[in-house]
């Protein structure tokens, strides 16, 4: 079916904290001299116009990247992703924002390399003319990116990250991503895996973190952001989580830093909070 465009929600509150995550991530794997991989299971189109008929149509971007934007009191790890993010906006008016794999190019050295995989035939149209030119570190493959795992696991430096973060759009994507961890972890066992879920009322949403620490995996970090309360009638999303498996040593304090702040700006009522566990070897 295949109806999900993230073009309408580009730059929301679920993008802020994914997206400061990655960041944080990739700057953490650039310390070491060694190359490392970022792939990307659901790339989306790679960048996004905020004033395009999509994102007018909800606005999301307005309570999420929007609030940053002129913030003058931003921790650390803010800084710098609003910063990456100004850099597709260099007259700095915010009017484009970058999806997850313009912001992983943003990270990549000389020998490093991304693996992208989408599936929508529009949004994969648009994701190869966003890379156009970047010759061998960018590898593009329109498909299915649980099946494109099984291929490009372990990367060939033994060092990388993978990004999960499909729609949901059906409860058969919650077994997907379980499932598609699970058989990603035999192949590439040290690798850190980000896997970005939204907090709906439905109970598969719910019991997605459960199943995720029941893979066995003994480094994991969990962060949740929530902007509000859960709706009465139990629709929208209220907030988003990221379970990052085998995270940098330092991103479980760096949250602790930024996520107090950050539910403070992007707060849209009453219930906004921030979760942070983790469990350790």
């Amino acid at each position: 079916m295949l109806s999900y465009r993230h073009a309408y929600h580009a730059g929301n509150h679920a993008d802020v904290l994914k997206h400061l995550i990655l960041i944080q991530i990739g700057l953490y794997l650039a310390e070491k001299p060694a190359p490392f991989w970022i792939v990307d299971t659901h790339a989306g189109a790679g960048r996004y116009a905020l004033e395009s008929e999509h994102a007018r149509k909800l606005g999301e971007y307005i309570d999420g990247i929007g609030r940053l934007w002129n913030e003058p009191n931003l921790p650390t790890a803010a800084v710098d992703y609003v910063e990456t993010v100004k850099m597709l906006n260099p007259d700095g008016k915010l009017r484009h924002y970058p999806g997850s794999p313009w912001l992983a190019q943003k990270l990549l050295r000389d020998g490093d390399r991304l693996r992208l995989f989408e599936m929508h035939s529009t949004d994969s149209k648009l994701l190869i003319e966003c890379f156009k030119g970047a010759g061998r570190q960018v590898n593009i493959t329109v498909g299915d990116g649980f099946t494109g795992l099984k291929a490009v696991l372990p990367p060939p430096p033994r060092r990388g990250l993978v990004l999960i973060d499909p729609s949901y759009e059906t409860k058969a994507d919650y077994g997907a991503v379980v499932k598609g961890l699970q058989e990603a972890l035999k192949r590439f066992a040290t690798g850190t895996y980000a896997l970005w879920y939204p907090m709906l009322a439905k109970l598969e949403s719910h019991q997605l973190p459960d199943r995720l620490k029941a893979l066995g995996a003994k480094d994991w970090l969990h962060a949740t952001l929530e902007v509000k309360a859960p709706a009465k009638d139990g629709f929208g999303m209220h907030g988003s989580g990221m379970f990052i498996i085998n995270p940098p040593w330092t991103l479980e304090k760096t949250l602790h830093e930024t996520l107090p702040r950050l539910t403070e700006l992007l707060a849209q009522g009453a219930g906004a909070k921030y979760t942070i566990e983790s469990q350790s070897a």
